[in-house]
């Protein structure tokens, strides 16, 4: 039997492949039409490859849960998510646009701080930040940029509208999935990527050493540069060495390097110490030095703020990038395009509550009910409410947790986020998605061509998160000529 995709379509909800009347969209025709005509034992047999794929490829995340950390095979659909190429040039400009005032937003925060002073951003709101660094002050990185890498997480609307949902500055994840999903897809369906013209992404780990290699403090052809690990019990472990072997540095953690007295990082190796002009850290700033922040890290390097602050090494993300990783600053974003930039913002945010503000917050109270209630810093889905799907006892404790901390609570619409079809036990049913392209500053910027999508696997969840229970797919952007 095939699938059939008039018995799929689903008038309510915008999907990513079908329309309302059955038909494939443009970009997707070419996919559509060929799985329709693969039958139950072929799509078992391709996903089953898959499975085997991933497993074979040592593809992993790990969840935490009471009982400590579990590694698991990273949960894959092998129905691709398309979009045109005439699309995804507009949101290559707006995210583009997006990353660019938001490292100026952040350079602001740390000098001057005009935007407070024009009245556009409120003081208030840093009293609290929890991601503002003190130790960052006057600090002016390579390029006046902060956040080198960025994951900015898009959803769709079921008018087609595409939206910023999140900005994520601080040490983003995901990269690594999407391209080994791309290495599994072709291995599964080497003949549409034969005859259909899907835009490459491999060439993401050489865009980002050369981004790297930029930001060295000294004049190199190669210079040294590691990625910087908590250890094997993160949660994006996979991901560091990945991106290590990718990229041919090394994988470092903090015991594995040293501020000497002349302010420089070292690497110790065993032909000796080997200087290190630049550092791709994943650890959180409150653990990269206890020097200068929490005395009782062990995950980081005792002095590498001085280093750092001495223009002795490079870091990206740089100390500090986090203020503006955070949904309340998230927020004012449109209005920092239009103040640095003087242009309207190419994506739109999704429509947001503040509950710092008295009048907003006596709305989301009073509608709890259908709101998503989101917690300022958290990420990987946790802590957040889904309104409609929640208990009349959760919207109680919201409300007094919003009561009591207002600045550490935002309130969103219950969107309803876009589908696209997945192979759920034998047959292909709408499910919910996201999806985080990768932005790179440096000299220059490059997006991602698409980017790491999320799908929620449980029927009828908005939740994709790979911790809650969700998975990934392949994305293609797909040039249909029309550019």
């Amino acid at each position: 039997m095939t699938i059939q995709w008039k018995e799929y379509a689903d008038a309510n909800t915008w999907d990513e492949l079908i329309t309302p009347k059955g038909n494939a969209r443009i970009a997707a025709r070419g996919a559509v039409r060929y799985l329709g005509g693969l039958s139950d034992a072929d799509l078992r047999e391709r996903r089953d490859a898959a499975e085997l794929a991933m497993r074979v490829m040592g593809i992993t995340f790990t969840v935490y849960s009471e009982e400590g950390g579990i590694d698991r095979t990273w949960p894959f659909d092998i129905i691709p998510r398309i979009i045109s190429a005439r699309e995804w040039q507009q949101t290559d400009a707006g995210l583009k646009q997006r990353v660019r005032a938001l490292n100026m937003f952040i350079a602001d925060v740390y000098s001057e701080r005009r935007i407070v002073k024009d009245g556009i951003f409120p003081r208030e709101l840093f009293r609290h930040s929890v991601n503002f660094r003190e130790q960052c002050m006057g600090m002016r990185p390579a390029f006046d940029v902060w956040a080198n890498i960025c994951g900015s997480d898009l959803v769709r609307d079921n008018d087609g509208t595409l939206y910023v949902l999140e900005d994520n500055l601080r040490v983003p994840s995901g990269v690594s999935y999407m391209l080994e999903n791309r290495l599994v897809m072709k291995r599964v369906f080497p003949e549409l990527f034969e005859n259909y013209s899907i835009l490459p992404i491999d060439g993401y780990p050489t865009r980002l050493f050369d981004m790297l290699a930029s930001l060295s403090p000294r004049p190199a052809d190669y210079p040294t540069i590691v990625v910087l690990t908590p250890g094997i019990y993160n949660s994006a472990y996979f991901e560091h060495s990945y991106l290590a072997q990718q990229m041919g540095v090394e994988l470092a953690t903090g015991r594995d390097l040293v501020v000497l007295e002349d302010d420089c990082v070292y690497l110790r190796t065993v032909g000796g110490l080997e200087r290190v002009d630049v550092i791709y850290r994943r650890v959180d700033d409150l653990f990269l030095d206890p020097e200068a922040f929490r005395p009782d890290s062990k995950l980081g390097v005792r002095g590498l703020m001085r280093a750092w602050r001495k223009g002795n090494v490079g870091i990206a993300n740089a100390p500090g990038a986090g203020v503006a990783d955070d949904k309340v600053v998230y927020a004012f974003v449109p209005d920092m395009i239009s103040y640095y930039l003087g242009e309207e913002a190419i994506l739109p945010n999704v429509p947001t509550y503040l509950c710092t503000d008295k009048k907003q917050r006596g709305y989301v109270l009073a509608n709890l009910d259908k709101l998503v209630v989101k917690p300022a810093n958290e990420s990987g889905g946790y802590g957040m409410m889904v309104g409609p799907a929640a208990s009349k006892k959760e919207h109680q404790r919201f409300a007094e947790l919003i009561k009591k901390d207002p600045r550490n609570y935002i309130a969103q619409p219950t969107l309803s986020l876009s589908t696209t079809p997945t192979l759920c036990d034998g047959a292909v049913e709408p499910r919910h998605v996201d999806l985080r392209p990768f932005i790179l500053s440096g000299e220059s910027s490059h997006v991602t061509r698409g980017g790491l999508t999320r799908v929620a696997l449980r029927k009828g969840s908005l939740v994709v998160n790979s911790s809650q229970g969700g998975g990934s797919k392949d994305t293609w952007i797909v040039d249909t000529g029309d550019m």
